[in-house]
């Protein structure tokens, strides 16, 4: 299932010792970004460097959902037994078709590979992450790739000491020392809108539960883990009042076992549905369920970033994917084109930065809960639905009369 801490930092250790990082950007989805700062273009280049956040490769969430769309969409290889290896064009595009469904057909452009050579680089604590970006400066890769909010000031230190280099930050803005965000003419910003996918699969938690009980599995009580909250709490109000959402976090995004712990006391309390938003955590809490669900309950679990069906087939409803992937490979593409700008987005429904996976599993009612969900979705791209960010504005919430 899970590769073990110690497999995840040998291979950490081993992409480290490669000493250099490079990536190719490009756009990072459909919308354009805000308030762009034109740029003298980047030198080609055929490497693009990415450093990953704590959870690492194989969290089969953030990190990988980047991984995918720098390795197997931009390189076009997978790496695997520690190192790369090519994929066939059928593989690269099992690939696309698994992530990005039939969004795939509707882009106005096709996702290509790039002739980019990735170099991946883990960071072992937080205090990595700036001499992480640092090393890649220093290797002359003229793109870096962050992902994840923990970056944000290392990312910022970075880009003021290097700004002949271009950086591409997932999951974060830039904060100034006042609290509010900024703009670096060689930094790409791009947040999402997760609060409307998570009332999506809130309201379909709403509608699949038995119980009238769902649980809610976050990390870190942060404004980001809370907007998933936010969302999704709004979502199981929308189509099940009578539901009640009991909401646990971890205090982190690494603990697989504390995650498990936490899936478990939510189920031995009647939830019948859980939404796991933890990272690792968060696949403790996807094991949980799985195996309750092995045992004969019938029990759902709801993950975030990725679709992670594969690790539970029999327990996964459904998830609510950030398309990290499109986001990084765009931001490669750019690079490739002598295109990137500076700037910041934000992506929800609307541009096609926020989806939900594939609800694979039967349940009582399907068929009229996924209409439920399309006909929720259109409202939400309509702004007839103001979906909150935090829970105390969940008032807000319904749609307009």
């Amino acid at each position: 299932m899970r590769p073990s801490l110690s497999t995840l930092l040998l291979a950490s250790s081993l992409l480290l010792a490669c000493k250099s990082a490079k990536e190719e950007p490009a756009p990072v989805a459909p919308a354009a970004p805000s308030a762009p700062t034109a740029m003298k273009p980047a030198p080609k280049t055929t490497r693009v460097g990415l450093v990953l956040s704590l959870g690492g490769r194989g969290d089969q969430s953030f990190n990988d959902s980047a991984l995918r769309g720098l390795e197997e969409w931009a390189a076009g290889v997978r790496y695997e037994g520690g190192g790369y290896k090519d994929l066939t064009p059928e593989e690269r595009q099992a690939s696309l078709q698994g992530s990005l469904g039939q969004d795939l057909a509707r882009r106005d452009s096709p996702v290509e590979p790039l002739g980019i050579t990735p170099v991946v680089i883990q960071s072992r604590v937080a205090e990595d992450y700036e001499p992480n970006l640092q090393l890649l400066a220093d290797q002359g890769v003229p793109l870096s790739l962050a992902v994840g909010f923990q970056l944000e000031n290392a990312v910022e230190t970075a880009a003021k000491r290097d700004p002949e280099m271009h950086f591409l930050l997932v999951d974060s803005p830039l904060v100034s020392p006042q609290g509010e965000p900024y703009t670096l003419p060689n930094v790409r910003t791009v947040v999402f809108r997760e609060e409307e996918g998570c009332y999506l699969v809130g309201a379909l938690a709403g509608l699949a539960t038995k119980t009238n009980k769902v649980g809610f599995v976050g990390g870190m009580e942060i404004p980001l883990v809370k907007r998933f909250e936010a969302g999704f709490r709004a979502g199981v109000a929308a189509t099940n009042p009578k539901a009640t959402v009991v909401a646990n976090y971890t205090g982190g995004f690494t603990n697989f076992a504390l995650g498990k712990q936490v899936g478990q006391d939510l189920l031995t309390k009647g939830s019948d549905v859980i939404f796991a938003a933890a990272g690792v955590d968060g696949l403790g809490a996807i094991q949980a369920v799985k195996e309750a669900r092995d045992e004969g309950k019938v029990v759902y679990v709801l993950g975030v970033d990725s679709d992670p069906s594969h690790l539970a087939p029999k327990a996964v409803l459904s998830a609510v994917i950030k398309r990290v992937d499109l986001v990084v490979y765009e931001a490669v593409r750019d690079q490739v084109r002598g295109q990137f700008r500076g700037g910041t987005q934000s992506l929800g429904l609307k541009e096609g930065g926020i989806a939900y996976a594939p609800v694979r599993l039967d349940f009582p009612g399907k068929d009229e809960a996924l209409r439920t969900m399309e006909s929720l979705k259109a409202k939400i791209i309509a702004g007839e639905i103001q979906v909150p960010t935090h829970p105390s504005q969940l008032t807000g919430a319904r749609p307009k009369p």
